[in-house]
């Protein structure tokens, strides 16, 4: 298994790490944080936040043996527009009134998806919600369970590379701390 890269832009620019994940390392950051999960509690449905947070929902709803769902949250309004805040693109499952429920997304920072994310659960009535991501924020939202914490920009296996002009590419964003 490949251990994740951190990599350091060159002189004059901001000194920000990069966290490459490879497939298997995040594999591996899922488990942890499945086991971390079931160490504490016991949930009978996952919701993953689409589109990057089913990713880890799924895997871990999977380990843990349990019905997985998802709601979308977004920034983005169609291909290129950003709002400042997040906005509720779907309604939370109506499955989890009644359960407990754990909410993954990939990562999180601010806090406000998984903040929107938890509003709306909670109005479906479940006898309890909490939350997972695979990365945590050193200073940011602190989720009940996360697999690891980190300030790095996290280059997840999905987004490494896109689609364009029929090809895949390595992602414009990561341009210049990742090789072809």
């Amino acid at each position: 298994m490949n251990e994740p890269q951190l990599h350091m832009p060159g002189a004059g620019a901001i000194p920000t790490e990069h966290l490459d994940l490879d497939w298997a390392m995040f594999g591996e950051l899922c488990r942890a944080l499945a086991l971390k999960v079931a160490r504490d509690y016991d949930p009978e449905l996952i919701i993953g936040i689409a589109r990057a947070g089913v990713i880890p929902g799924a895997i871990v709803a999977s380990i843990l043996r349990v019905d997985f769902y998802s709601m979308k949250i977004s920034r983005k309004e169609g291909d290129e527009t950003v709002r400042e805040r997040p906005a509720i693109m779907s309604a939370a499952p109506r499955q989890a009134e009644g359960r407990r429920v754990l909410i993954v997304d990939e990562i999180t920072t601010s806090g406000d998806t998984l903040r929107l994310a938890l509003a709306a659960v909670r109005d479906t009535q479940p006898s309890e919600v909490r939350t997972a991501t695979s990365f945590a924020r050193t200073g940011g939202y602190k989720p009940d369970y996360s697999a690891l914490t980190t300030d790095a920009n996290v280059i997840f296996p999905w987004d490494r590379k896109v689609f364009e002009d029929g090809e895949l590419i390595v992602n414009p964003r990561y341009e210049d701390v990742l090789e072809d």
